[in-house]
């Protein structure tokens, strides 16, 4: 199939998706095109950079938290949501100057105590962030349309992933996103070739940064509240599981695992306590058996998928 006619086929699979879907099954894709946005911004770090680096919770909820809090300030959720993917940008750029000196094991430590850190923030900032309470975000609008159906927030969040995904696409396409992969295979070997490690290794914090911060931000559009819960270390291991059940170094493969993670724990909702060891089973036989995630077998199983699997 032509690379066009596949776009337009996809395209159109994903408009007419609220047709065949209820509220709660709905609610459910804008969870899972939120967690795959994340996904890809933690797979900049972990995957195309390799630098174990845990300070996704972090941006995802430095995103969110912008977004509620400019909002309550009497921004719209459309003049918000940039600015709450720059927080993040910037948090990025803090946890990144560390990690020119840092390796391996430090800095996940480092960036696991960050993560804590905006935490304890969000719970002791309370004449912003309503400490423990949570902070309401109200429904975004556009114009005098409220936008408060889980089927027009899909095509909002729709649009905004597909934008997001499209920029990275570019990213790593360029000199950029060369430079990362040269760094995670071979660092001195990429100083050689005239890269400089340390200019890009921040470069991808801020871009991981970015568009974790978006991602958020949407979550917090799409929940309506945020809490401090929300970003702990449960919300770091979801990430983390959909980056390794998807497979690193693929941004189609991060998608994956977020609709595999997301719709698997509604499946088994009625089902106390199978939620958590399918969960558990399903990440060890990823390591054990596919290393490379579910981007990987389809790369081995469908050859001619490869490239687009894993194009950057």
């Amino acid at each position: 199939m032509p690379k066009r006619l596949a776009v337009l086929v996809l395209a159109i699979a994903l408009a007419a998706l609220p047709l065949a879907t209820n509220d709660y099954v709905q609610y459910v894709l804008n969870l899972i095109l939120v967690y795959g946005l994340a996904a890809v911004g933690f797979n900049l770090v972990l995957g195309y950079l390799g630098q174990l680096a845990f300070a996704n919770t972090a941006f995802f909820g430095i995103g969110a938290y912008a977004l509620g809090i400019l909002m309550e300030a009497g921004l719209s959720f459309w003049a918000a949501l940039l600015p709450a993917g720059l927080a993040g940008a910037l948090a990025g750029l803090v946890v990144g100057l560390p990690a020119l000196r840092l390796k391996g094991y430090y800095l996940a430590i480092v960036t696991l105590a960050f993560g804590e850190l905006m935490r304890w923030g969000y719970i002791h900032m309370d004449a912003y962030t309503h400490g423990s309470s949570g902070l309401g975000v109200a429904a975004p609008s556009l114009g005098s349309l409220p936008l408060d159906s889980q089927a027009q927030r899909y095509y909002l969040i729709l649009a905004v992933a597909a934008l997001v995904v499209w920029g990275v696409f570019n990213l790593l396409r360029s000199r950029i996103g060369r430079a990362w992969v040269a760094i995670r295979e071979n660092e001195s070997a990429a100083a050689s070739l005239g890269y400089w490690p340390a200019r890009y290794k921040v470069a991808a914090f801020v871009a991981s940064g970015f568009v974790t911060g978006i991602a958020g931000a949407l979550f917090a559009m799409l929940i309506g509240r945020i809490a401090p819960d929300s970003f702990g270390l449960n919300q770091l291991l979801l990430q983390f599981a959909v980056v390794m059940i998807g497979g690193m170094s693929s941004i189609w493969g991060s998608i994956l695992g977020a609709a595999l993670l997301t719709a698997t724990p509604e499946l088994l909702r009625n089902f106390p306590g199978a939620e958590e060891i399918i969960f558990s089973l399903m990440l060890m036989a990823v390591l054990r058996f596919m290393p490379r995630g579910l981007a990987g077998v389809l790369a081995v199983r469908l050859p001619m998928l490869r490239e687009r699997l894993y194009r950057s």
